[in-house]
């Protein structure tokens, strides 16, 4: 599993999610981003949809970065020709396997489906251009079928074959064995492409990786097309926590990414959303909070500072002594150990009360009655 090398798609399938549509400014914001914390490769949208979009694609292909660069394109010689016109050098060349998606596109003619990549393959690399090859809807096609299309794809000069979940159906173990046959194949990489219509966008793109896939397509923050895709966030940290992976990728910045990601789409995260939600690192409950004031790992698989967000001990209806009396000290308030009981019951009937945790005028409040919030600063 060394070496496993991360494609984000968040300016390209991130965006397809419904209601989102990045400024040119924010998509350059956000490549920027991804290139500065190390990410090896990012899909940045459509060339062929011209005007702000092809914009944005040359002045992303114009600010030199490290990243390597990738467009969508059908396998259609005027999208290759618009990714060229962007200042592309890598294509990504989509092309139907599942019977459902070939009669809608080529009205269910396979040999058609197959001249037409043959042709565009060739169109792009007569033009210098790396070519990754996508398996649209690949976990619906017919296995062989699927080995056929990606064996041709590579002897025609695909650098690389993109296994796609393209409607989220498939589970860790189905992953497993459909790539491992895949790769198997093939001497080029097979990237994953996960979607999570089923909530296991991650978990199939990790068991792609362990099945031998050597790419990996993510979003930031799973945003993408319906119920979102393998969350950029949750697969890095995965690999690297879990497996013990190096990839070279800055995962102390995730945490403001996922906020520049959050505020250009205008798709706000759970609070408990993995790696990065509001929630990720607080703690209330009070075993909890107890065991973390006395070793942070007792209740965290890592420490916070790994992606950039905070630790937050708060306070509310589940809330303990320990932790009560650990956020008392940081306002600098020093109670009698009799008044804790007393405290901590009014602290959770008014937290039951208002249905969320307590801010501090709230605790104040509730430790000094009679005193002005004004006296406070």
């Amino acid at each position: 599993m060394n070496g496993i090398w991360i494609n984000d798609t968040t300016l390209r399938d991130g965006e397809q999610a419904a209601g989102v549509a990045f400024s040119v400014e924010e998509k350059v914001a956000i490549a920027t981003r991804l290139d500065r914390m190390g990410v090896p490769e990012i899909e940045v949208g459509i060339p062929a949809m011209g005007g702000a979009e092809a914009l944005a694609i040359s002045a992303m292909s114009a600010l030199g970065l490290k990243s390597h660069l990738l467009g969508w394109n059908r396998c259609v010689p005027s999208d290759i020709e618009a990714s060229l016109a962007c200042g592309l050098q890598r294509v990504h060349l989509s092309i139907p396997v599942s019977d459902i998606q070939i009669e809608i596109k080529f009205q269910g003619d396979r040999a058609a489906a197959l001249n037409r990549l043959r042709q565009s393959i060739a169109f792009a690399r007569d033009r210098g251009l790396f070519v990754s090859v996508g398996g649209e809807d690949s976990s619906r096609a017919p296995e062989d079928f699927l080995i056929q299309v990606a064996q041709q794809a590579q002897e025609w000069g695909a650098s690389r074959f993109r296994f796609c979940d393209t409607v989220g159906i498939l589970d860790p173990f189905t992953t497993y064995e459909k790539v491992a046959k895949l790769v198997a194949a093939l001497s080029i990489p097979v990237e994953m492409h996960t979607h999570n219509d089923f909530g296991m966008a991650t978990a199939n793109a990790i068991a792609g990786v362990k099945a031998g896939a050597f790419s990996v397509n993510t979003t930031v923050n799973g945003l993408g097309e319906r119920a979102g895709n393998a969350a950029l966030e949750e697969v890095v940290m995965a690999l690297q926590q879990i497996y013990g992976l190096k990839l070279g990728i800055e995962t102390p910045g995730l945490f403001e990414l996922s906020q520049l990601v959050q505020q250009a789409s205008g798709a706000k995260l759970p609070p408990w959303k993995a790696i990065v939600g509001e929630n990720a690192f607080a703690h209330e409950a009070g075993i909890h909070t107890h065991g973390v004031l006395k070793n942070p790992h007792s209740y965290e698989p890592f420490a916070p500072e790994t992606v950039g967000a905070t630790r937050q001990l708060v306070v509310g209806k589940h809330s303990g002594r320990h932790g009560l009396c650990d956020r008392l000290e940081r306002y600098g308030i020093a109670i009698e150990n009799e008044e804790t009981r007393s405290l901590l019951d009014a602290v959770r009937a008014l937290s039951v009360q208002l249905k969320r945790n307590l801010t501090e005028e709230e605790l104040r409040r509730l430790v000094f009655p009679n005193v002005s919030h004004r006296t406070w600063v």
